[in-house]
């Protein structure tokens, strides 16, 4: 754990050090002794303001808050960083969790991974209705993630297919012949 701290129209005394290093000894749980932490304190009006700033392991937490008192900065300072850190340890450990399960999937009994292609791995079930192109095409406008929808022609009786082109703006339809 390396700690500088750095003081702007306001001396870093003994004491503030010390309460630095104290409060940041809270984020040792996360980190290990493998982190740098750097502090900035200044005053600004009747405001004291402590800057926070946390290196570790390629990710970098900061927070800034300003306080009559400085100690009640600092404190705020490092609940701030704990709670950011809780947060992306959290997010890393399900994607982790996430990709893992995902390779136990994948493998195949030689124990290596075994890419799936040209495979049908997903069904989606539908109901297709009887109804005009100018029905379907408001029935897609109602789902706006939807880039297509899948109807009965009640001209043709035939499956077709509207879509939204890139535009974003017109429609195609995709009919069999």
């Amino acid at each position: 754990m390396n700690i500088k701290l750095t003081g702007k129209d306001l001396k870093a005394t003994d004491a503030i050090k010390d309460y630095v290093e104290k409060k940041v000894e809270r984020l040792v749980k996360y980190f290990g002794e493998d982190f740098e932490v750097n502090a900035t304190i200044k005053c600004e009006k009747s405001e004291q303001i402590a800057d926070i700033m946390v290196n570790a392991d390629s990710d970098t937490y900061k927070a800034v808050t300003s306080h009559r008192d400085l100690y009640a900065a600092i404190d705020k300072d490092i609940d701030i960083l704990e709670g950011q850190i809780r947060k992306m340890k959290t997010k890393k450990e399900k994607q982790n969790k996430e990709d893992s399960i995902k390779q136990k999937e994948m493998m195949n009994m030689t124990g290596k991974v075994h890419e799936v292609e040209n495979e049908v791995i997903k069904t989606i079930y539908y109901e297709a209705k009887p109804m005009s192109v100018e029905d379907a095409i408001l029935k897609l406008q109602e789902k706006p993630q939807d880039i297509f929808y899948t109807f009965i022609n009640v001209d043709t009786s035939k499956v077709n297919v509207v879509f939204k082109l890139k535009n974003s703006k017109n429609y195609g339809i995709v009919e069999p012949e």
